[in-house]
């Protein structure tokens, strides 16, 4: 009987995923302009374990968040992610073990916020991990530190001094643990000369920073496109169901770039939507999928016929076209 139950609660739950995703799906069904085959069930994958703060939460920031928790977070023993807003549109996220008590706080924008999400939670603060040294990601770094002692991890690739309080830095290949739940580390240069992304395999999360965005990707301030290309599919050849967390709420703007250059993308069209009426009620649009990004990210499909059409790049390498898409997003 429980069997049979818990069937059903499934069944009714995919359903209603299917259902908000109509649009995406009949196109990726079919295949359209897709890079991996299964992406239709992939992006129907509801997105789990993570707690948004709610509207009316502690900060200063000038934009909310909505209510979105499993009360299996807290029990499973898996890493549970508490995603809140900072400054005027960077998200911040707490991660905890709830085996070892252990909590992590990717980037650190602004400290009331941290302070305050902490707080809510009952959770103490043991790690800082930067994904790169621009300061609304390390400001609050020296700060927090000093009254929690925690210890702060960010890239080797960044210049010294760039990463306040800096105990341990990191490159691809090494591997950084929340308690007992461990995260690999990818160079992702471009954004800057050393921004490193926090894959958490077993949890099939991923905290990109600003190397990439939701329909979008940072701007090239210390890289070249050909390097944040090659950063870019290094998050792109992860899992297609692996969350994407990322550091800022720029999907609108993202979005209507997207169609300005792939506007016959009926799948990048139906997002749009979808982030309207987001976007229009205060919810956050972090954090995303792989498959949702291969499916309408721009930056993430320089092999798209319909982007080298727009960019009249038809013959051109998948690193001029990428070139070319950020140069246009730089002036959009």
């Amino acid at each position: 009987r429980a069997q049979n139950l818990r069937a059903t609660h499934v069944g009714r739950r995919m359903r209603s995923v299917i259902q908000r995703h109509t649009p995406l799906l009949r196109l990726l069904a079919q295949g359209g302009q897709t890079r991996r085959p299964g992406l239709a069930r992939l992006v129907a994958t509801p997105l789990r374990r993570t707690l948004i703060a709610a509207p009316g939460a502690p900060s200063s920031s000038s934009f909310t968040a909505s209510a979105s928790s499993s009360p299996a977070a807290a029990t499973t023993g898996e890493m549970e992610v508490y995603q809140f807003p900072c400054l005027q549109d960077n998200y911040s996220f707490l991660l905890h073990d709830p085996s070892t008590g252990a909590t992590a706080v990717v980037d650190t924008p602004e400290v009331g916020p941290i302070e305050a999400a902490l707080k809510e939670k009952g959770w103490k603060l043991t790690h800082i991990f930067n994904t790169h040294h621009h300061w609304d990601h390390t400001g609050g770094n020296a700060e927090l530190k000093a009254r929690h002692g925690c210890e702060v991890i960010g890239p080797s690739g960044e210049r010294k001094g760039e990463i306040p309080g800096v105990d341990r830095a990191v490159r691809e290949g090494d591997e950084v643990a929340v308690g007992n739940v461990v995260a690999r580390v990818l160079d992702t240069p471009g954004h800057t000369a050393g921004h490193v992304v926090y894959h958490f395999p077993t949890e099939k999360k991923v905290f990109v920073g600003d190397t990439m965005f939701a329909m979008g990707c940072g701007r090239l301030f210390e890289g070249t496109a050909s390097q944040m290309w090659s950063s870019i599919q290094k998050i792109t050849a992860l899992p297609p169901d692996t969350e994407v967390f990322c550091a800022h709420e720029y999907t609108m703007s993202n979005a209507k770039f997207a169609v300005s250059v792939e506007p016959d993308n009926e799948a990048l069209q139906a997002r749009l939507r979808e982030v309207e009426v987001k976007r229009a009620k205060g919810v956050p649009t972090v954090p995303t999928t792989v498959a949702l990004e291969l499916a309408t990210n721009p930056f993430c499909r320089p092999d798209s016929v319909l982007l080298r059409r727009t960019l009249g790049l038809e013959g051109a390498d998948d690193v001029a076209v990428f070139a070319e898409t950020r140069r246009r997003k730089d002036n959009f």
